[in-house]
């Protein structure tokens, strides 16, 4: 099959290696230089958006975010009619609805892991739209991305880009826990390596084995696996689509964490009352540790680095 992959930075090469193995591929990066891995490999390789999908079959996307997205594709309506549109990027539910009435043919297959999964094909996958065969066929297609317990296809894309962020948010919250972890093992004398272990039998054990190995100083944070620019992009994504949700005016610029949802008003007058933890405190504080971090310019950095002990205090 003739593809066109649009966005090769660091997940999306990995996306691609897999359906090289299978499929023609042609690929598109807004920075030409992060396509020379794939075109090593055997991909042919495109000067512009417009030249990457002629002739595809499949069009499949792997942007930074919801604005890359329009700028590239439904801003030039660069998808031909009829073609499948399979869009990795990270997008909220309001996204993935605003691209699926642009585009009938959009699927939307976000990818929940991190470099080494993707490697291994063993992600989790989303895949995202109410057309059964459509559905399908691109389940078949990303197989090779996927380990066969968590490739799961469900009947909206808006639904995919909701369970993406839902993993993001658990990833985002447990990261901050395991900041303060950190930071309340220190007040006690406790190194850092113990308070890892000690987490092993707690809610925080995930977070802390993986990235263990950067608190440990076993690995560096400037070739990491997931920056803290995406995860800070996709922790506004959750802020705005709440506050949309509840008709809260507290979004993602907003600083103050405290505020609360409740008491709008639904669209016919009536009162809206929001679930309890509606303004999202903690995820708020993991986007104030993030924004710290990427202030103190390391947002191309794997976002452990906020567990570092030379990062950035929240307020500096």
């Amino acid at each position: 099959m003739r593809i066109a992959f649009l966005g090769t930075g660091r997940m999306g090469t990995e996306l691609a290696l897999h359906l090289l193995a299978d499929h023609e591929l042609t690929v598109w990066n807004r920075t030409a230089s992060r396509t020379e891995r794939l075109a090593e490999a055997g991909a042919g390789v495109a000067a512009t958006p417009v030249e990457a999908v002629e002739g595809a079959e499949v069009v499949v996307s792997s942007l930074f975010g919801p604005d890359a997205v329009r700028e590239t594709i439904t801003g030039p309506s660069l998808i031909l009619e009829g073609v499948p549109w399979v869009d990795t990027t990270t997008v909220s539910p309001a996204d993935a609805e605003e691209f699926a009435a642009a585009v009938p043919t959009y699927v939307g297959v976000p990818v929940i892991g991190t470099l080494g999964p993707a490697r291994a094909g063993k992600l989790g996958v989303y895949v995202g739209t109410p057309d059964g065969a459509l559905r399908d066929q691109v389940l078949a297609l990303v197989a090779p991305w996927a380990d066969p317990d968590r490739l799961r296809g469900v009947d909206s894309a808006a639904k995919a880009a909701t369970g993406k962020l839902l993993a993001n948010l658990a990833l985002a919250v447990s990261a901050q826990g395991l900041r303060e972890a950190l930071a309340l093992g220190e007040a006690t004398g406790t190194p850092a390596e113990d308070v890892l272990d000690m987490l092993g039998s707690t809610g925080l054990a995930f977070i802390a084995g993986m990235k263990g190995p950067f608190v440990r100083g076993e690995r560096g944070t400037e070739s990491g696996d997931f920056t803290a620019d995406a995860i800070a992009k996709d922790a506004r994504l959750m802020i705005d689509t709440v506050a949309a949700g509840t008709g809260s005016s507290t979004g993602s610029n907003c600083s103050d964490s405290s505020g609360s949802a409740d008491g709008s008003d639904n669209a016919d007058g009536s009162s809206r009352t929001s679930r309890p933890g509606s303004d999202l405190p903690a995820v708020k504080a993991a986007l104030a540790s993030l924004d710290a971090e990427i202030e103190a310019g390391h947002g191309d950095h794997d976002f452990s680095t906020i567990l570092l002990p030379g990062a950035r205090a929240t307020g500096e």
